[in-house]
Order: C-alpha cells, then sequence, then structure tokens
C-alpha cells in the first residue's frame, strides 16, 4: 500500500462516501460553531482532507481565502460540483497534501484537519508540514478518531483485514494522549482539547494548537 493506492480507494469510495451521513450531526455542529470561534475575517486559511467539501463550504465565507484540499481527485471533483451552484468568491478546491504544499510560497493563518491525521501515513512529518504551512502563531485545529482508544478488535483485527481486500485504506491507530504529544513535539502549544460527541465517550478530541 501506498499514497497512491490511498488516492485510488478514496477516488473509487468518492461517490459513495458523498452520500453517507454525518455519524453525529450534533457533535459536528459544535466542532462548527467551536471552530468560527477562533477565525477572523481577514485569515488565510487551509483544509487538509477535505473529501467531498461540506466543512469547507460551511466555513468559506467567514475568512478572507480558504484553499480546501484533498489527496484524492475524484473527493475533489464533488466538492467543485458543490461549489459550482453556491457563491463562495473566497473557496477553492484542488488535489494536494501537505508535504506538495510546503514548496510553494504560500503560508496560512490557520489550517483545519478535520478526520485526518489517522489516515496519512506519516504523521510526524505530516505535522511538522503543518507547521511550516502556518505563519508565525498561527493555529492547527483538528479533530481526529483515535482507534489506539477503541476496542482493540477493531485496529488488530478488522482493520487489516479490510485493508488486506482492499476495502479500507491506510489508518493510524493513535491514542489521544499520544496524538497530542506529537503534535507538540512538531512544535506546537496546544490551547484546547475538547469533546465534541453528543452521547457516550468520545473517541474524536478536538484539538486547538498554536504554532511556537
Amino acid at each position: 500500500m501506498s499514497i497512491t493506492s490511498d488516492a485510488r480507494f478514496w477516488d473509487k469510495s468518492s461517490r459513495r462516501y458523498a452520500k453517507s451521513r454525518i455519524a453525529d450531526p450534533s457533535g459536528y455542529e459544535r466542532t462548527l460553531e467551536r471552530t468560527r470561534a477562533y477565525l477572523q475575517p481577514g485569515d488565510s486559511m487551509l483544509e487538509l482532507g477535505c473529501g467531498t467539501g461540506t466543512t469547507a463550504l460551511r466555513l468559506a465565507n467567514g475568512v478572507r481565502s480558504y484553499l480546501a484540499t484533498d489527496i484524492s481527485g475524484g473527493m475533489i471533483a464533488i466538492a467543485e460540483e458543490k461549489l459550482a451552484v453556491v457563491s463562495i468568491p473566497a473557496l477553492s478546491f484542488r488535489t494536494a497534501t501537505a508535504e506538495e504544499l510546503v514548496h510553494e510560497e504560500s503560508r496560512f493563518d490557520a489550517v483545519l484537519g478535520f478526520n485526518y491525521l489517522h489516515l496519512v501515513r506519516n504523521v510526524p512529518d505530516t505535522l511538522r508540514s503543518i507547521h511550516v504551512l502556518l505563519k508565525p502563531g498561527g493555529l492547527f485545529i483538528s479533530k481526529t478518531p483515535c482507534l489506539g482508544d477503541m476496542n482493540p478488535l477493531i485496529r488488530l483485527l478488522l482493520l487489516p483485514a479490510m485493508r488486506a481486500i482492499g476495502m479500507a485504506p491506510h489508518v493510524s491507530s493513535l491514542g489521544a494522549s499520544a496524538l497530542e504529544q506529537l503534535i507538540i513535539d512538531a512544535g506546537f502549544e496546544v490551547l484546547v482539547r475538547e469533546s465534541h460527541a453528543s452521547k457516550g465517550k468520545d473517541q474524536r478530541p478536538y484539538i486547538v494548537a498554536r504554532k511556537r
């Protein structure tokens, strides 16, 4: 498996993914509300792992510019279809990764990654790239499924079996504490760690971190 094969997986899954419902709508709305509180009208924003653009379409009107990216061209194509029927001048979509973007000149006031970090192949390297992409004092805002805190049967048996038959992409089995430490090690100060689940144990910590 490779980044290329991950992109192929999401390309094939994109139409089905676009039809799926948000598992916890109340938790998602709280995440959007909290995120808006950290954004300013003059901000330039980058979203990584934007999928089919649902979050970007909800947040982009609140900032000066919003670049939403994903590894999957199929996901981006659907996002652009959505954008074509609304008017959001600040918003643009692009197939790209954090590691590719660091070689360009643009730097951002905030970087957003929802349901993203557990899907990258090298979390420390990706976090370092995000650090580079931010302006001094910029914010990295994330919400990450932490499989390391979930039922071990899922990460040790179910996911490997699904990956072996091409039914799942690469997934990192991080715990919430380990994830927070990786963010700190990449040069960030963690400002906020919250639970946004509407019920039950939250296994997707919402973290706001500032570039040191």
